[in-house]
């Protein structure tokens, strides 16, 4: 077990947010879950790709907000579009650039490998042009930000 890992804070629902997770993201497990009153889990112990996270059921006293983000780095469109279309669907937020909320609350950064290749490229005026087309998008489009790159 890991000596430390980030909380994250839910409602009652956090046995489901952790399974959906690591369901979501390969290389990903639940390691522990601690029973609460009620028949709910008071903690799950998980790990996404090998770093551990722990879901409380704290109760309604606090939100999760973005102010913390789940950044999840992603090799092409098929998996950048996999992840983005799962986190929005059942009552998720699209939001700008890479950045989205999950039914639970979750706020995530889906940003394909590349993107730090065009919006960070060595010739500044295309990546200027990349990042104007970043700010556009709510999903990451890697065909876009490529031709924007281009010119």
């Amino acid at each position: 077990m890991s000596k430390i890992r980030t909380c994250l804070w839910y409602d009652g629902v956090a046995e489901e947010a952790a399974q959906f997770y690591v369901d979501l993201i390969p290389d990903s497990g639940i390691e522990h879950v601690t029973p609460g009153p009620e028949g709910r889990a008071l903690l799950v112990n998980f790990h996404l790709a090998g770093v551990p996270y722990q879901a409380l059921n704290g109760g309604p006293t606090y939100e999760l907000s973005p102010a913390a983000s789940i950044a999840v780095m992603t090799e092409d469109q098929d998996e950048t579009d996999r992840l983005w279309n799962a986190l929005v669907a059942d009552g998720g937020q699209e939001s700008r650039c890479a950045w989205c909320i999950d039914r639970f609350g979750m706020s995530w950064q889906v940003v394909p490998k590349d993107l730090p290749r065009y919006v960070g490229g060595p010739d500044r005026e295309a990546a200027g042009r990349a990042t104007q087309a970043m700010l556009k998008m709510n999903k990451i489009i890697i065909a876009d930000l490529k031709a924007a790159y281009d010119g």
